[in-house]
């Protein structure tokens, strides 16, 4: 039940992280903010890789749901982290 729920909890906050950086990326393209695209590129990428063992070593059954909120509340955060961050750069 522990593994479970410690699996549960990392997928969520891949997700989460993974989503916010990709949010980030896309504003920082339609932005023209051209310096934190790499890094933020570098990022996501080791986040994409460990979300997707995570499904493929967890199957596709019930781990979707910690990812797919994950993913919804790092999509508004990321939003919200960008126009604080950079508003004025």
């Amino acid at each position: 039940m522990t593994e479970s729920l410690v699996g549960a909890s990392l997928a969520f906050a891949s997700s989460f992280i993974y989503v916010l950086l990709k949010s980030f990326q896309q504003l920082n393209v339609s932005g023209g903010k051209y310096l934190w695209i790499l890094p933020t590129s570098l990022l996501m990428a080791v986040c994409e890789v460990y979300v997707t063992w995570q499904a493929a070593t967890r199957g596709w059954g019930w781990i979707c749901i910690p990812i797919g909120f994950g993913a919804g509340l790092g999509a508004m955060c990321g939003m919200w982290l960008h126009a604080r961050l950079l508003r004025d750069t």
